[in-house]
């Protein structure tokens, strides 16, 4: 979720109701954090707590310094990321590919541990391959490394994204450890969370790509969880006021340049619950300006309304 995950996007989410955001994933090399990358995914979160930051690395002292250097920010939680399926993090011994090496995995877990007075908390997948799913044994060992919660993708790393995600495995994860585990992978619909948590019997989700378009899954959610709370419902005028406020939150947080490029991606991802929205997708994608992107947007519900009038 690195490049989806920005500071606009989890205002967004808490906005409707998640309980608790991670900072985008974020080298543990510390010589790179002056580039403008590194810069707008360590814009950390202040204003809400718990302020959590994910680091990624395979430098047992160099993650350990990392998370040092994130807590002196204002890091209340270090998430490590050992789930990261992407060829460049993995070239580097980094992500899931450490899953391969359960002893540099408790090297890394403990001394990061050891370097923080801050909780530290793991995220993997459920093995290197579907030959080798060892989810269970490095689940014990970061409850034995004083790593104080978990969340595990239901799928190896050799499966990236492909195929359904398969929970059996969390659910055997939950049993072996006393720690809370939270579940992750193709949770998309109200349904499917149901169905995640009965199979997995994990203490909580994690929902990372069920949101991009969708910030307010969360909120769906939570009418499950309070069923006395009124059923939510989202209009278009709703829709209009959410895509409109996360378009101004991107241009101003990356500046207009950059805030009209990445705001593309999610103008795309909310195309998906928009009617005939081919020729505005088509369209808002391509532009250049913010007063353009902003103007497309309004124009198309200004003509949604015009239609069903």
């Amino acid at each position: 979720m690195a490049g989806v995950t920005d500071a606009p996007f989890r205002r967004m989410c808490r906005r409707f109701g998640a309980g608790m955001t991670t900072s985008e994933m974020t080298t543990a090399d510390t010589s790179l954090w002056q580039t403008p990358k590194s810069r707008f995914r360590l814009d950390l979160d202040l204003d809400t707590e718990p302020i959590a930051v994910q680091i990624a690395g395979s430098e047992p002292d160099q993650l350990a310094s990392a998370a040092i250097a994130c807590v002196a920010r204002g890091a209340q939680i270090i998430d490590i990321n050992m789930g990261c399926p992407a060829k460049k993090v993995c070239k580097k011994l980094a992500g899931s590919a450490l899953l391969k090496d359960e002893k540099l995995v408790e090297l890394i877990l403990r001394k990061v541990v050891t370097a923080v007075s801050v909780p530290v908390t793991l995220k993997i997948r459920t093995g290197w391959s579907p030959q080798h799913r060892n989810a269970v044994n490095i689940a014990k060992i970061a409850e034995d490394s004083g790593v104080l919660s978990l969340a595990v993708h239901g799928r190896t790393r050799a499966c990236r994204y492909k195929g359904e995600a398969e929970f059996d495995t969390i659910a055997r994860v939950k049993e072996a450890v006393e720690i809370p585990v939270l579940a992750n992978g193709d949770i998309t619909t109200i349904e499917k969370s149901l169905e995640v948590l009965r199979v997995t019997n994990c203490d909580g989700l994690m929902i990372g790509r069920g949101a991009q378009g969708r910030p307010w899954i969360f909120r769906e959610l939570g009418y499950l969880l309070e069923p006395d709370n009124e059923k939510p419902r989202l209009d278009k005028n709703e829709l209009r006021d959410i895509m409109l406020s996360h378009l101004s939150e991107l241009h101003q947080f990356y500046g207009e340049l950059i805030g009209v490029r990445v705001a593309r991606k999610h103008l795309t991802w909310y195309c998906n619950s928009l009617a005939n929205a081919d020729e505005f997708r088509f369209q808002v994608v391509r532009v250049k300006s913010a007063s353009e992107q902003i103007s497309l947007t309004e124009n198309y519900f200004d003509r949604e309304d015009g239609d069903s009038s």
